[in-house]
């Protein structure tokens, strides 16, 4: 029986797949340090490609241009790998959305968000700044504030299915305080500039959420 290993080149093919997934993790990495090092705009792809060790013509196929950079390096932080599958598909929040109890729920996401929140701090903060002169970067920006919005408002949109929100609490308004209160704004101005630990941010969080959001206990 032929396989893939028995056909000529498979190992071949599978050699570029990994030198292509170790070059992308590598410009991926020096870009992180010469965003927070020297900002977006001082940061080139000669320079990027310098760190990296990857040659600039393999930068550009990689990637087009160093916005193309900071948006995987983004993505990246979000999920913490480089796999395309949607957070919303993963197995951990597939395992949070069929959990009958939306306090539960609500803890779960609270988790997830602060993960990301820690993960992405840095990288938010250079997309920000980028995005004040780079209309490129404003548009990025723009593109991952919908993007969250659209998976936080899922979250009200499960418990508003489930009948588990405050009674007279619509959905969109539900929608509307995860969005503020799970923001990257909220966290750094926690955890960031009033020094609290993520962990302490964390169990806020659940517990406004918890308030704000369902009934209070029988």
């Amino acid at each position: 029986m032929s396989t893939d290993v028995d056909r000529p080149g498979s190992y071949d093919g599978r050699g570029r797949q990994a030198r292509t997934r170790l070059a992308r993790a590598a410009v991926i990495e020096a870009a992180r340090t010469l965003f927070l090092e020297r900002g977006y705009a001082a940061t080139t792809i000669e320079t990027i490609s310098d760190l990296s060790d990857v040659p600039p013509a393999t930068v550009y196929r990689l990637f087009s241009s160093k916005l193309g950079i900071l948006k995987e390096l983004f993505n990246v932080s979000i999920a913490g790998d480089d796999e395309a599958v949607p957070l919303a598909d993963r197995p951990h929040v597939q395992v949070l959305i069929s959990d009958p109890d939306p306090r539960k729920q609500l803890s779960g996401f609270v988790g997830i968000s602060r993960g990301i929140m820690s993960s992405t701090e840095p990288v938010y903060r250079i997309l920000v700044s980028a995005a004040g002169s780079d209309p490129g970067a404003a548009a990025l920006l723009a593109e991952q504030t919908r993007h969250r919005q659209q998976g936080q408002g899922q979250i009200a949109h499960l418990l508003a299915r489930t009948g588990a929100l405050r009674p007279k609490l619509r959905e969109r308004d539900a929608a509307d305080i995860i969005h503020v209160l799970m923001s990257p704004e909220v966290y750094r101005l926690l955890v960031h500039d009033r020094g609290w630990d993520p962990e302490r941010y964390e169990r806020w969080l659940k517990e406004i959420l918890i308030d704000q959001l369902l009934p209070p206990p029988s």
